[in-house]
């Protein structure tokens, strides 16, 4: 499997190559980045044949549009796909500080939840003039659930559903968005989702994973059935499955420290770096078309690119299974 392979998605005719560029680490995720390096970032997964970029206007507060905008604008437009988000609002606001929301240097806006037809709007029309193009190819829905809202789900579910959702199949039918769909870290509100609207396809962040499978069904199954093509952030959990010691955007709990430490040793009895394990494993599933890890530096660029088409020995996945470290039902052999 190459990084440049490219796939299309089951509606609409967009094609993704399967691995793409994650773009909150260039607007200033955890670290700053100057903008030199972020352009860098760009090039070299241009370079690479990455032709898959998603960002968001919560990514350093409007940062990674700008960014990612200005990288591509000497690009050939029909050369590349651009997926961002709606559901938040960046407003102006004064006294923002660096480290607000996990961004380093974020500028001078807030978030502001809107999931209503109005709001998606706005924000749509927003990013376009951030990203100085003039079209869309995936808008996504960013956030929405449980997990980020908690007890004000059930009112930020009513924008989507009583607006947000028409909004949205009025941009896909108009053309002016080649694809909608869901832009989340947790499945189970995709699921609400594709009783609501019909969903192109859906970026889903650290729930399909090495580490977890609980999407798998009745999730993803349902996915392949209805068209809803799966794109994969977040395939080292936050970090976790490449080095690091945090799960979930915060300090991994010990239990899943063990579980890490279990499939590692596994990959080191097969000679594979555990990283690319994570980037492989979730591409195996038909529903899946994309990966998008996202990188600080060029370095860290060609490095998934690498571990991303390193060949893998199948008895390694088959070994996981047998350890009961990964679902049995989950496909391996890409393809298959």
């Amino acid at each position: 499997m190459r990084c440049d392979d490219s796939i299309a998605l089951p509606r609409g005719g967009l094609r993704l190559t399967r691995l793409g560029m994650g773009c909150a680490p260039i607007g200033g995720l955890y670290q700053a980045v100057s903008e030199r390096a972020a352009r860098a970032a760009v090039d070299a997964a241009w370079d690479l044949g990455l032709r898959y970029f998603d960002t968001a206007p919560y990514y350093g507060f409007t940062r990674s549009e700008r960014r990612l905008g200005e990288a591509l604008s000497e690009r050939p437009r029909d050369q590349y796909v651009v997926s961002t988000k709606v559901g938040r609002l960046m407003l102006p606001a004064a006294g923002v500080l660096p480290g607000t929301c996990g961004w380093a240097d974020p500028l001078q806006y807030r978030p502001h939840y809107d999931y209503s037809y109005d709001g998606i709007m706005r924000s749509h029309e927003d990013s376009l003039e951030r990203l100085d193009l003039d079209r869309i190819d995936i808008l996504l829905v960013h956030d929405i659930g449980r997990a980020t809202h908690g007890e004000l789900h059930d009112k930020y579910w009513r924008q989507l559903t009583g607006g947000g959702f028409r909004a949205l199949d009025e941009l896909r039918g108009s053309g002016r968005v080649g694809a909608i769909g869901l832009g989340v870290n947790e499945w189970e509100v995709v699921a609400d989702a594709m009783q609501e609207c019909p969903l192109d396809c859906t970026l889903l962040a650290g729930r399909y994973t090495l580490l977890e499978q609980g999407a798998l069904t009745p999730l993803l199954d349902a996915c392949q059935r209805h068209g809803n093509a799966i794109v994969i952030g977040g395939p080292f959990n936050s970090g976790v499955l490449a080095g690091a010691r945090t799960f979930n955007y915060t300090d991994a709990p010990a239990e899943i420290l063990q579980r890490v430490d279990a499939i590692a040793a596994v990959c080191r009895e097969f000679d594979t770096p555990l990283p690319a394990a994570a980037l492989q494993f979730p591409m195996a599933h038909p529903a899946v078309v994309s990966c998008i890890p996202g990188s600080h530096d060029v370095a860290q660029l060609r490095q998934n690119a690498e571990w991303f088409e390193l060949p893998i020995p199948p008895q390694l996945w088959q070994e996981l299974k047998r350890r009961g470290l990964l679902d049995e039902r989950a496909p391996v052999e890409l393809g298959a």
